[in-house]
Formats: C-alpha cells, structure tokens, sequence
C-alpha cells in the first residue's frame, strides 16, 4: 500500500501534552487531519506547526459527531484513512508492514493491537483491546458505544502484526475528570440496554460489585502486570478505579430506586 493513498485523521482536545509526539511520527503523511473541540490549552498551535496538518474546528457533541465531519467535512483526497487519536504514536514496524500490504479488493479495514505505556515505559501487556485503524474512507462508518465510539468498516478486516503505542501524558486530574465523564456515560448504557444485548464485560459491570475486582486479578494475574513493577501497579490501580466509579454510580442509581418516594414517606410519616 502506498502511504500516499493514507490521510492520517486526529481528534483533539486540550492534547498539548500529546499531540506533538503524535504529529512527529507521521511525517510520511501529505495530508493530515486534525479536527479539535476547542481546545484552551497549546493543542492547534502545535498543531499548526507541521506543514502537513490541516486544523478544523468543530463543536463536540459526541466522538461520534466528531469522527463524522472528520471524515466526510474536510475534503479528504485519499482513498484511505488512519484514524488516530491523539496519544497514540504509530511505531515504525507497523509503517513498513502497512507499506508491505497487498491491497484486496473485498478487505476494507485493518485492525492493530496496543503496546500500553505508561509515563513511556512500555508494559507487556494490558487490557486495551485491538481496534481497527486504517480503513477504506468510503467502508467507515461510527456508533456511540457508552463514553467512546466504534468505528463499523462494510467488508473484511483483517489483522496487522505491527504494534501501535499508546502513551499518555496528560496529568493524572485529567484522567479522574474523564474518567468521572466516562463513567456516567457507562452507567446509562448499562442502565438502558437489556442485559442480553449488553457485551460480556458489560454483563460483568451490571451487578455492580464484581467488576473492580475481576478487574484487579485480571491485570495482576492474567495479563501478568504484578511482574511489572509499580507501572503494572499504576496501569492496574488506574482500570480498577476507573471501575469503581462507575460502580458507585450503578450502587447509587440501585440505592435510590430502593428508597421510597417522597410522597410514600409523607403517607408514612401521617
């Protein structure tokens, strides 16, 4: 595949802390991307930076809305797109496997599993799941799934081998803001979806107390992190507060249905 025929597209907000690291690796890309929510903080004068960049704004509703006009507002020439965001920094070993690539006509996407670090130390493995990537422009399609999106290709997917780093360095009160967001987001997905449409992790999170726990044995002991030193314990402590809170919000939507209404309290109280 030839890395012309690729546009690189990023989604931005309040990124200083990642963007540039992001940008440096894709200078092989003649057109790239950057749609921001805007951004207070140096995330669109860093980006301006790189000559290939093209900045968009755009007024964030949802990640699905983002990646819509990302991809079909800003004039992309390119049959195929990288959809990236902004910690993540393609390795080399996947740019020349992504040159190597034979293009099929009936495949429409690629998929690539995540090499997780953390403060950039790289952890042997992690609980991010592979995503696909690089699609067909005209295959890709998104859903608002909880807190993120999913990208949906029409056609096959087939697995690279190549690593892509994820590395992020905003500061820990972004990631507990976030995952506050995220986790509310979460919580009314669980709470509006019946539990036999629900995915296995989330069938998990429905009953509340398992799944902080799962969790924590899962990255000690499955994924092996306790022999990771305190970065396998950063990365651990970090999912598991993450399902705590959503926890607590799923306990308190469950505690306040259980409490009698204000006018059944009155009756009570007569």
């Amino acid at each position: 595949m030839r890395l012309e025929t690729i546009t690189p597209v990023i989604l931005t907000y309040n990124e200083a802390a990642n963007i540039g690291r992001c940008l440096s690796r894709l200078a092989w890309a003649a057109d790239i991307v950057v749609v921001d929510s805007g951004s207070t903080d140096e995330t669109q004068e860093i980006a301006r930076r790189f000559p290939n960049v093209r900045l968009f704004s755009h007024g964030f509703e949802n990640h699905t809305s983002q990646w819509l006009c990302a991809i079909r507002e800003t004039a992309i020439a390119t049959d195929w797109i990288l959809t990236l965001d902004s910690d993540y920094i393609v390795s080399d070993d996947l740019i020349r496997e992504i040159e190597a690539v034979t293009i099929e006509e009936g495949v429409a996407g690629y998929a690539v599993a995540f090499r997780y670090r953390v403060l950039g130390h790289a952890l042997s493995n992690s609980i991010y799941p592979p995503r696909v990537v690089l699609c067909r422009k005209d295959r890709a399609d998104f859903y608002q799934d909880g807190h993120t999106q999913r990208l949906v290709v029409s056609g096959d997917v087939r697995r690279l081998s190549g690593l892509m780093d994820h590395n992020d360095r905003k500061p820990l009160t972004r990631w507990v803001t976030a995952q506050d967001s995220y986790a509310r987001l979460e919580r009314d997905k669980i709470l509006s979806s019946p539990r036999t449409k629900l995915r296995g992790a989330d069938r998990i999170r429905a009953f509340r107390l398992v799944a902080p726990l799962a969790v924590l044995l899962h990255c000690l002991f499955v994924k092996r992190l306790i022999f990771q030193g305190f970065y396998g314990w950063y990365y651990t402590y970090q999912r598991v507060m993450a399902e705590l809170i959503l926890s607590l919000y799923l306990l308190e939507d469950r505690l306040a249905r259980e409490q009698p209404h204000e006018s059944e309290q009155h009756r009570q109280g007569e």
